[in-house]
Formats: C-alpha cells, structure tokens, sequence
C-alpha cells in the first residue's frame, strides 16, 4: 500500500486548540480570543501552526507496544531501528476549531545509503471543504543495529 488517508471522527475544536496551545506554552490570543481574532482578518479562533500535524485524524488507530498510534508503513527492515530524519512542513491556510481533518499519506522514496535506509513519504491535509491546508514531507531512517 503506498497511500492510506485517515479523517478525523469530528471537528478539531475550540478546547483543543486552547489546551494545545497551553501545552506549547504559547498565550497568543488569536487561538483563545474570537474579537482579537477577528480584528486580524480572521473569522474567528484559529488553531496554532503546528497543531495539524498533531490532530485526532488518527484517533482511534490501534497502538503499537510503545503505545504510538499514528501513521505507519510497517515496513520491515530486519537488524536495523528507526529514527527520525526530519519534517519540513508547509502550511496553506489556518485550521479553525470547526474542521473536520483528512490525513493522505503517500510514500515517496525508499533508499539504501551509507548502510542506512531512508524512506520518504508526504502527508496532504486537507478539512471538510477539501481546503488543502497543509503539506507535511517526513523523512525516516532505518539504521543498523549496533553489535552487542
């Protein structure tokens, strides 16, 4: 399978915009304030920037032993562990409390370098609208286990 798509079971909403925000430590008021909100262009709240790429879309995914519940490939290269090679992110348009999230996943590129696996993959999230509201291009690296 190289593409799955995950939609959220219901809008985003304010109390997660708020607490997220809280989280990140960050009391910028256009995501608790709908006049402040509003005195900068905007309808309303938004949610923080980063927030999307956090959201319940996989709410409900089952969790691996490590408890992690998000995306995954499962692709299997024996003798080696995964570990994060970076995201770069785009984003199109603020996310507002009342968007129902859709998560596309595509992989990209799998590649073999320097005894490492890299594999690439790009997340399109788009709301209810089909408002494309953000990219997200992941890369991971499968690296070989040490030697006991």
């Amino acid at each position: 399978m190289n593409e799955v798509t995950y939609t959220s079971p219901e809008e985003l909403g304010r109390a997660a915009i708020r607490y997220f925000a809280q989280a990140v430590g960050d009391a910028n008021p256009l995501y608790t304030d709908d006049a402040h909100a509003r005195e900068h262009g905007y309808d309303g709240v938004i949610a923080p920037p980063t927030l999307i790429f956090e959201t319940n879309q996989f709410t409900g995914l089952p969790r691996d032993a490590d408890g992690y519940c998000g995306h995954t490939w499962d692709l299997d290269f024996p003798g080696t562990r995964l570990v994060r090679g970076g995201n770069t992110y785009e984003l199109h348009q603020p996310v507002r409390p009342a968007d129902v999230i859709t998560v596309t996943w595509r992989l990209g590129k799998i590649v073999r370098k320097a005894g490492k696996i890299f594999v690439t993959s790009t997340a399109t999230y788009t709301n209810q609208h089909a408002d494309l509201l953000a990219v997200n291009e992941e890369t991971l690296i499968y690296i070989p286990l040490e030697d006991p």
